[in-house]
């Protein structure tokens, strides 16, 4: 069985990371699908979607990292191109990925206790996203 749902989202953009992990656990439960898998895709460039400890000091610790690997105030060769300011987003989104896949084992998602499922805006501005969710089993 397939079963599709999504998650809208207002961001902020500048690594806002917001816990999607709810929105994700209302989607299983509708789906009624007790082992599988549950893939959550970012369609676009410049988002990314991971498992993290939803917590300040890991966010901000996170937020660093993320700025010392593709930094948001150097010359990138896309905005050269596009004249937009946000090639740094595309490449950090790159870096972590649009998707995660998550098991499903007895109607529950298989994740650590501190684990929560994010979403990570990178543009260079506010955005309205929509995240895909598809749960696949039986």
């Amino acid at each position: 069985m397939v079963f599709s749902d999504s998650i809208s989202l207002s961001t902020k953009g500048f690594c806002d990371i917001q816990d999607i992990t709810p929105s994700v656990f209302t989607i299983l439960g509708r789906s009624k699908i007790q082992n599988g898998t549950v893939t959550i895709f970012c369609p676009g460039s410049t988002g990314a979607v991971t498992t993290i400890e939803y917590e300040s000091g890991v966010l901000e610790d996170l937020k660093e990292a993320i700025e010392r690997l593709a930094p948001s105030n150097m010359p990138y060769a896309h905005d050269q191109r596009w004249g937009d300011g946000n090639g740094f987003s595309h490449v950090r989104a790159a870096l972590l990925g649009p998707s995660l896949t998550v098991p499903i084992l007895r109607g529950s998602l298989a994740m650590g206790t501190w684990q929560q499922i994010v979403f990570i805006d990178f543009d260079n501005r506010r955005r309205r996203r929509n995240i895909l969710v598809q749960v696949m089993g039986e």
